[in-house]
């Protein structure tokens, strides 16, 4: 029966599923997906497994930065999904890439809040407000850099008051109360609808995420995973990226 899991990566080392058998068939498919692709890839992973029922997918979500780092140093994966070129730039200079990458998604960074945003802000300037709790993704994480360039296009200096390890986190600290605001992708705003809002940024200021995806060189089910990027780039695979707020090149 197909399944679909979930592992972490932390300290460099890969978490293998307690479930599952202790040896990989060749439908078995181990996914490599930055961290504000979470919801999405569910999704395309339970619609891709209706279509192929006996593929067994594993998900790792975390930042693109320490994705692109696993895989390198010779982590198990057959696709990797990156939220930026530049960490997908470290896996093919690497020679860990099969073929030339294919942008599958667009984002937009958007500025999250808390819900009903009691503070009132308006724009990317009040996060230069000193009294203002501000968290960012870390610089090498694409969400810090995207954060960096809209600081620059602002022309304003935001001193950030935690540099967290990828998008998801920077969402948990503005929901849980601990964080006033932070830089995070729109549709990162739309997956914690009710728990957090969102303030638009305006497209002088904004960036545009591109996200590549591609087969790893050592990937044991290439086949599969050839399948998998297919379906993300086909009718199917847009179309639920579209419904999660992605866009599609």
């Amino acid at each position: 029966m197909r399944r679909i899991t979930t592992v972490a990566l932390a300290a460099g080392v890969f978490l293998v599923p307690a479930c599952g058998n202790d040896s990989q068939s060749t439908d078995d498919l181990t996914v490599f997906a930055a961290a504000s692709l979470t919801e999405a890839f569910m999704a395309i992973g339970d619609a891709f497994g209706a279509e192929y029922p006996d593929a067994d997918i594993t998900f790792n979500f975390a930042s693109s930065s320490d994705l692109a780092r696993q895989i390198v140093e010779g982590a198990p994966a057959d696709v990797y999904a990156s939220a930026d070129p530049i960490n997908m730039e470290k896996v093919t200079a690497g020679g860990t890439a099969t073929d030339q990458p294919v942008v599958f998604a667009t984002n937009r960074a958007e500025i999250i809040v808390a819900s009903g945003n009691p503070l009132g802000l308006t724009g990317v300037d009040d996060l230069a407000t000193q009294d203002l709790v501000v968290v960012v993704c870390a610089p090498e994480v694409p969400c810090g850099t995207y954060a960096d360039e809209i600081f620059a296009n602002a022309g304003i200096e935001v001193t950030p008051d935690s540099f967290e390890e990828n998008v998801k986190a920077v969402v948990t600290k503005v929901t849980l109360g601990e964080a006033d605001a932070g830089i995070v992708y729109a549709t990162d705003v739309r997956a914690a609808a009710g728990d957090a809002g969102g303030v638009v940024l305006p497209d002088d200021l904004n960036v545009i995420a591109e996200y590549p995806i591609v087969v790893t060189s050592d990937a044991g089910r290439a086949t599969m995973a050839q399948l998998f990027i297919d379906f993300v780039l086909g009718p199917a695979g847009r179309q639920i990226l579209e419904s999660y707020g992605f866009g599609t090149p």
